[in-house]
This record gives structure tokens, sequence and C-alpha cells, in this order.
């Protein structure tokens, strides 16, 4: 039986998780901004599953919830930071509260729970951090601009701290989801205000997006494939959830790499040394 944290419990992929953790015996610690939205869980299993009310922007409360959570059941095994939502506007239309909010939620709050964690995992010698980052963690698209750089950042630091805690024992996986048909796009997504002067171009960006998501997933049927991430043995850094991120990040990795060896000569060039 593991033990999992997971945030952003209420919805989504999170709610999708925690459901198929608890249908297969384990616990589960699921946070969301209003508890009260796990109700019909709490009441389908019992003392399995320990809802927290947790805003991932709170530091303290994010190290009292995974405290709260470690006593309540002994240990920690897996835990999954999945809360976060979508900023959608072009990168001039942005307020500076609106580029921050999306900053303190998909990467501290990440962060504050990753390090809350860490103690704990590191003592038992073993553990596993889920972070749900994005096909737009490695790529980067029109009208989503400072989501792009929140996930940039997700993946950044974990491949850092998947370095630095491997002799413990601990695992870190980035989750990169396509399009599924979650509300992300929907109700829990924000939007920045207009500006006139990118109307032409968001039409065109939308598009792009319709084609992205064409192949849209199903959440619930991600389920099987978490479960086989967090019960291997060596669990990879990275994985792409959904048909479609694969040949996204092939064609963007093709164009990079075509232009760095372009401008190799320029590069050394640059460095000052025949």
């Amino acid at each position: 039986m593991k033990v999992w944290f997971v945030t952003g419990a209420s919805r989504g992929f999170g709610r999708e998780w925690t459901i198929a953790a608890l249908e297969r015996g384990d616990s589960v610690a699921a946070t969301a901004r209003d508890a009260s939205t796990l109700d019909d869980l709490v009441t389908k299993y019992g003392d399995s599953i320990l809802p927290l009310t947790l805003d991932v922007d709170d530091r303290e409360a994010d190290f009292a919830a995974v405290a709260k959570a470690h006593e309540h059941f002994g240990r920690l095994d897996v835990v999954v930071n999945n809360a976060g939502y979508g900023q959608f506007g072009m990168i001039e239309e942005l307020s500076e509260e609106e580029a921050r909010a999306q900053i303190e939620t998909n990467v501290f709050g990440a962060l504050w729970v990753t390090q809350a964690a860490l103690p704990f995992l590191r003592a038992q010698g073993s553990g596993h951090i889920l972070q749900v980052s994005s096909i737009g963690g490695i790529s980067a698209f029109p009208n989503i601009g400072i989501y792009n750089a929140s996930k940039w950042a997700l993946e950044g630091f974990s491949q850092a701290l998947a370095q630095e805690v491997t002799d413990f024992g601990v695992h870190v996986t980035l989750i990169e989801p396509g399009g599924f048909d979650t509300d992300w796009g929907g109700a829990s997504a924000k939007h920045a205000m207009k500006n006139p002067a990118y109307d032409e171009f968001r039409v065109k960006a939308a598009e792009q997006r319709k084609s992205r998501t064409a192949k849209s997933g199903d959440p619930a049927a991600s389920s099987a494939a978490v479960l086989k991430l967090v019960d291997s043995e060596n669990p990879p850094l990275r994985a792409f959830f959904g048909e479609v991120p694969l040949s996204i990040a092939e064609a963007d990795y093709e164009r990079r790499l075509a232009s760095w060896r372009e401008y190799q000569p320029l590069a050394v060039e640059a460095g000052g040394r025949d």
C-alpha cells in the first residue's frame, strides 16, 4: 500500500488519480482549495482519504499540510504536484498581477510542496515526486506564453532536483500531457484583457490550438498510466501523456538542433577561441 499526497484533487487529473489510488487500496491525503469538493470521496472511501483545505500559494500552509499528512498516515510515498491553472493572453496583454499569480501557483506552489515533502522522503529513503507539467513545458505556443514560462520553470528545477535526490532513493517524474478533456481551458482558466491589435493573430492562435487538441485524451484513462509510473522500479524523468505530444516535441527539437548547428560558427566566434 502506498500513501499519496495530491494537490488539486478536486477535479481533472488530481481527482482521477486520487480515485485510482483509493480504488486499489492506497491511502491519499487529497488537497483542494475547498475540501468540501472531496466529500463524496470521503463518504465512499472513509479513512483511506484525508481531505485537506490548501491554497498552494501559501508556503506555510503547504508545509503544515504535508506534515499533517505524514503524521496522519505515518509515511509518504507519492507526492503529486497537480494544482495549477492556465493563464491565457498574449505577452503584451498580461498584467503584472496575472503574470505573478501564474508563476506563484504553477511554480512556487509546486516548489513549496516539494520542499515540504523532501525531508520525509529522504528520511525513509524512498519516494516518488510527480510534477504535472505539460507539452507546453517543453514547447511554447501563442496566447499562453506565461503558462509556458511557468511549466518551463517547473521542468528546470525538477530536472535539477532529480539529480540531487537520487542518492536518497527518491524519484522525480515530470508528466507532460497534451490536450485532455479537462476544464483546463474552461472554468479553470483565466484570461487577460484583450488588445485589439492582436485580434487577427488571435484567430490564427485559436486554430493552432484546435489542431493541437483535436485528439484530446480521457483523464480517467490516464490513471492506469500513473499507477504504472509509481509502481516502476526505475521511473522516467519525463513521460508524455497522450498521442500528440511526441510529434510536437520531435518537430520542435529538430528545428532547434537545425538552428543551433547552422549558427555553430557564430557560437565559436563568440567564444573568442580558434
